[in-house]
C-alpha cells in the first residue's frame, strides 16, 4: 500500500533489470518489504521448482467418497441429511492442534494482556472440497466453489456461538511443500481463543491509515494496488507491498469486516474470481504448491473498529523459502515488483 495518493507507474515486466531496490510498507500487513529485482530473473521466467504432480489416488484415501467411516466425526455435509452423494463434507481434524473438549475449562478462564498460558480450547476442522480424489478446487465451477465458501461461512457461524472463541482462520494448503499432508483437495478452519499477533498488527496498521486519511485502505484496493482482474463484487490485485513473489489478494469491493457476512450471490461471484486466479497462477508458474488464507476480523471487533477492518483472501504461490533474515527481522525480501506481477497475470490466456 503506498502512502502517496497514486501507485507508481507500471514499468513493465521487461524493465526489471534496470530498476533499483525499494522498501515499501503496507498498512494492511503493517510490514516493510524489500523489493530487490536484481536477485531474480524476469517476472515472466518465474516457474515453480517443485510443481505439483497430477493427483494420483492412493490405495486408500479417507477423504474419498465411500470411505467416510475412516474419517474423524462429520460436522455436516452438502447436500445435508446424510446424502450418500455428497459434494462437500466438513469434519473434525483427526489430529487437531486445539481441543474442542476443553470448553468447560476455558469458560472459567479468559485471555488477558498479561496471560502467558491459557487452556488450549479451540476448533480445528477440515473441509473436504470434492468427493473424488482427482478433482482440485480449480477444476470446480464457480457455483461449486461458491458452495465451498458457503460451507466455510456456515461453520464459522456455528463456531462463533462459542463465547471463548475470538478468531477464526480459514486456510488451504495445496501441495506437500505448502503444508498439505493429504493430496485430496481440502481446506481447514481453526478457531482460536486468542487474537493472533499478525491479526492485531493488521488492525493497528489499518487503524493508523484510517486515522491519517479517513478511509479504509482496502476499500481503496483498485487505486492503491495493481489490478489483475475483477468481477461484479470483487477485485484481484497484486498488493503494493506484497510479501511474497506473485502474491495475489482478492478484495470485496464493498466494505465488509467479516467474511461470514458473505451472501450466496457474492459467494458464487468470489468463486469465479478465485477459480480464475488459481488457474492463471497454475498456468504462469508451472502449477506451484500454494496457500490461501481468508483474513477476516476478530469476532469481537468493536463498533469503532468496523470502519477500518475489511476482510480479504490472500493467495501465496510457494516459489521460494523463507530465510534467516526474514525470520529474524520480520522484513521480507521479494525479488519481483507487484506491478510486474499484475501485468504478467493480466496477460495470461487460459484458452
Amino acid at each position: 500500500m503506498a502512502s502517496p495518493s497514486h501507485a507508481p507507474p507500471d514499468h513493465g515486466a521487461d524493465s526489471v533489470e534496470t530498476r533499483s531496490p525499494e522498501l515499501r510498507k503496507d498498512p494492511v500487513t503493517n510490514r516493510w518489504v524489500i523489493f530487490s529485482p536484481a536477485r531474480a530473473k524476469r517476472p515472466t521466467d518465474f516457474k515453480s521448482k517443485s510443481p505439483e504432480n497430477p493427483n494420483p489416488k492412493p490405495s486408500s484415501c479417507p477423504f474419498c467418497i465411500g470411505r467416510e467411516h475412516e474419517c474423524a466425526p462429520e460436522i455436516f455435509r452438502v447436500p445435508p441429511d446424510d446424502d450418500p452423494n455428497w459434494k462437500i463434507r466438513v469434519i473434525e481434524n483427526l489430529y487437531p492442534a486445539l481441543s474442542r473438549n476443553l470448553e468447560t475449562q476455558s469458560n472459567h478462564q479468559s485471555a488477558t494482556a498479561t496471560s502467558r498460558t491459557i487452556v488450549g480450547f479451540g476448533f480445528h476442522d477440515v473441509v473436504i472440497e470434492a468427493p473424488l480424489h482427482s478433482i482440485q478446487l480449480s477444476d470446480i465451477d464457480p457455483v461449486g466453489i461458491g458452495d465451498v465458501l458457503i460451507a466455510y461461512r456456515k461453520r464459522i457461524e456455528q463456531i462463533a456461538k462459542h463465547y471463548s472463541i475470538n478468531y477464526i482462520q480459514v486456510f488451504k494448503n495445496h501441495g506437500a511443500s505448502a503444508g498439505a499432508s493429504m493430496s485430496h483437495s481440502h481446506s481447514q478452519i481453526m478457531a482460536l481463543p486468542v487474537v493472533p499477533p499478525t491479526v492485531s498488527s493488521r488492525l493497528d496498521g489499518t487503524k493508523d491509515y484510517f486515522e491519517e486519511t479517513g478511509k479504509c485502505c482496502l476499500c481503496e484496493a483498485k487505486s492503491k494496488h495493481f489490478v489483475i482482474d475483477e468481477s461484479s463484487h470483487f477485485v484481484s490485485v497484486a498488493p503494493y507491498a506484497s510479501t511474497y513473489p506473485f502474491e495475489v489478494w482478492i478484495v470485496p469491493k464493498d466494505h465488509s469486516s467479516h467474511f461470514h457476512h458473505l451472501d450466496d450471490v457474492k459467494a458464487v461471484d468470489l468463486g469465479g474470481l478465485l477459480k480464475l486466479m488459481l488457474q492463471k497462477i497454475a498456468k504462469q508458474l508451472n502449477g506451484p504448491p500454494y496457500n490461501y488464507m481468508i483474513h477476516t476480523s476478530p469476532l469481537k471487533v468493536t463498533e469503532s473498529q468496523l470502519p477500518y477492518t475489511h476482510w480479504f483472501l490472500q493467495i501465496v504461490p510457494q516459489l521460494s523459502g523463507v530465510g534467516g533474515f526474514e525470520m529474524g527481522s520480520g522484513c521480507y525480501i521479494n525479488p519481483v515488483f507487484p506491478e510486474d506481477v499484475a501485468k504478467v497475470l493480466r496477460e495470461v490466456s487460459l484458452t
